[in-house]
């Protein structure tokens, strides 16, 4: 597979080998220092320890930032910042799944605004106070899940309250993202699993979520089209072609969702904030039970999923049957107790659900007494 090019909504290299482009692309636009963010699982693997080797082969004075928690809070990005400052970085790589990512795309935004992180969230209308310059910043994703390489927001949580932010603005897309399937070979299967369930939600839900954007639906759908042929290879048995269609899925899936999203992220948020929970895993499992209650509002988009998937029953039923069978084969657990939830976190999941920002977008409303009916049947 040549490296080929994708403009859309930036510049996306996208092909095996991608990644080795991003040394002399950094150097040529003045990069010194780097600030590489990443997770400390990633930092310990051999690719990683090459990626930043060939960026000091040409020259550049890596400092690597990996004290990130699973599902970062805002005093990761601090820490962050902190240790951009000291080492007198001029320029951010973010590299890794979507944790790493946001964290990145967070430390890009406080170089230059120092004021309290939230004051920056999207959902009080934080965005306007976004007006300083951004550090160069670049991505490469080591995961095919939530596609945040080619985004504009991140999603950092309160330390405290658990309660998520968006943090948003086009300032923050990368200038350049490397998009390279060999980096994801060294995903272990269950990372793999989790991360694909979480691509395949991102473009269920675009389609489904009530707001009018037809182009983001053409995308969602060819997403779940391609995550259909290529979810179980690249779990089970993985190869350059499923691993490069799970890459390219994923990135439309993120895509996608500016259209909006619905019930089955409100429903993880909760569980990674509370829990600690994997978000792709929380949606995974969720998945079905999301999908049912919009089966009766959205009769029409489930039968184009069906026709998409070449499944023979093309309705709702369908299409979660088909959604719970894949989860069967790449080793998903079928319910929330599986996980780690228990009874007594459900009420409190419920409340924390239910001030989520995704469900607004949802085709039907969602209240407190949905979401705990929601967390009780798949508990």
């Amino acid at each position: 597979m040549s490296v080929v090019q994708f403009n859309f909504p930036t510049i996306i290299r996208f092909g095996a080998g991608a990644v080795d482009e991003m040394p002399a692309f950094l150097f040529d636009q003045g990069c010194r220092r780097p600030l590489l963010v990443t997770d400390a699982t990633i930092a310990a693997l051999p690719f990683f320890k090459k990626i930043v080797a060939n960026l000091s082969a040409i020259g550049l004075a890596v400092t690597v930032f990996h004290n990130i928690h699973k599902n970062p809070v805002k005093s990761d990005v601090y820490a962050g910042t902190d240790q951009y400052d000291a080492s007198e970085c001029d320029a951010i790589i973010g590299l890794g799944g979507g944790a790493a990512i946001d964290v990145a795309r967070a430390i890009v935004l406080r170089v230059h605004h120092r004021e309290d992180l939230f004051k920056y969230d999207d959902l009080i209308g934080g965005d306007v106070y976004v007006t300083g310059p951004v550090p160069l910043f670049v991505t490469v994703p080591t995961t095919a899940g939530t596609g945040s390489e080619v985004g504009r927001s991140a999603i950092i949580a309160d330390d405290e309250t658990h309660q998520k932010k968006i943090l948003f603005s086009p300032k923050l897309l990368a200038i350049r993202v490397f998009a390279d399937p060999q980096v994801t070979f060294d995903l272990p299967p269950a990372i793999t699993a989790a991360t694909g369930m979480d691509a395949l939600t991102h473009n269920m839900e675009a389609l489904l979520a009530k707001n009018y954007h037809p182009i983001c639906e053409g995308i969602a759908l060819e997403g779940i089209r391609l995550i259909a042929g290529s979810l179980v290879t690249a779990v089970n048995a993985p190869t350059l072609q499923s691993r490069s269609d799970m890459l390219l899925a994923s990135m439309m899936g993120a895509i996608a969702f500016q259209k909006g999203l619905g019930v089955v992220h409100s429903l993880a948020h909760p569980m990674s904030a509370l829990l600690d929970t994997h978000h792709g895993l929380a949606n995974a499992v969720n998945l079905p039970y999301g999908l049912a209650f919009n089966a009766a509002c959205a009769a029409e988009k489930f039968e184009r999923m069906a026709q998409v998937l070449l499944i023979a029953q093309k309705d709702a039923a369908g299409v979660i049957e088909w959604v719970r069978e894949l989860n069967r084969q790449i080793g998903i657990p079928a319910k929330l107790r599986e996980v780690g939830v228990k009874e007594e976190h459900l009420e409190t999941l419920a409340q924390l659900a239910l001030e989520d920002f995704a469900h607004p977008n949802n085709p039907q409303p969602v209240s407190l007494d949905d979401f705990r009916k929601l967390y009780a049947a798949a508990l």
